[in-house]
């Protein structure tokens, strides 16, 4: 942002700082005290807490640096989504698989079901991974900080245990369907 940007923005109304003069002299007129042209109004719910504060030397203005909140990691959320969707589809092994035990059909129904399941599972363990090693990273001054610890641990949790249950579910239908 031009220095002149951050000056108007600092001297309207509803972003100055408390205490702070509007500008004097021939730019006095181009800072109305009414509002900013192009600039929209400060935000209803308010700016948050500053983490710094750094004065602009010979000016009575200063930059202010926001606090950050947190983001919960797409990454997380997606291993939550992949992993209950790996544990559902691993249930419908076991039933298709008893199912069809009879038939002859459920070694084949449940093998197919079982790959889909234990592809979602990896993907959820991959994905929980990723968002786990995204949170622990620490924030840079004035970046994104995630949030999602648990959300990850969960959907590692539903991945590795949907893609456990379709292995053991396809390896007793396969067992039953040869006795």
């Amino acid at each position: 942002m031009p220095a002149q940007q951050l000056v108007a923005v600092m001297a309207h109304p509803g972003y100055a700082m408390a205490g702070a003069p509007l500008p004097a002299g021939p730019r006095a007129a181009a800072y109305p005290r009414t509002g900013l042209h192009g600039f929209p109004p400060p935000p209803r719910e308010g700016w948050g807490n500053a983490e710094r504060v750094e004065p602009v030397p010979e000016t009575p203005f200063a930059v202010v640096h926001l606090e950050v909140p947190a983001v919960v990691s797409g990454l997380a959320i997606g291993s939550l989504i992949t992993g209950s969707a790996a544990l559902l589809v691993s249930f419908a092994v076991a039933c298709f698989g008893l199912l069809g035990a009879q038939g002859g059909w459920g070694g084949l129904v449940a093998g197919a079901f079982a790959l889909l399941a234990v592809i979602a599972g990896v993907g959820a363990v991959v994905q929980g991974t990723g968002a786990l090693r995204q949170v622990r990273r620490p924030a840079e001054a004035s970046s994104i900080r995630f949030s999602g610890r648990g959300l990850a641990i969960a959907g590692l949790s539903l991945g590795g245990g949907g893609a456990v249950v379709a292995l053991l579910s396809l390896l007793i239908v396969v067992v039953l369907s040869l006795s």
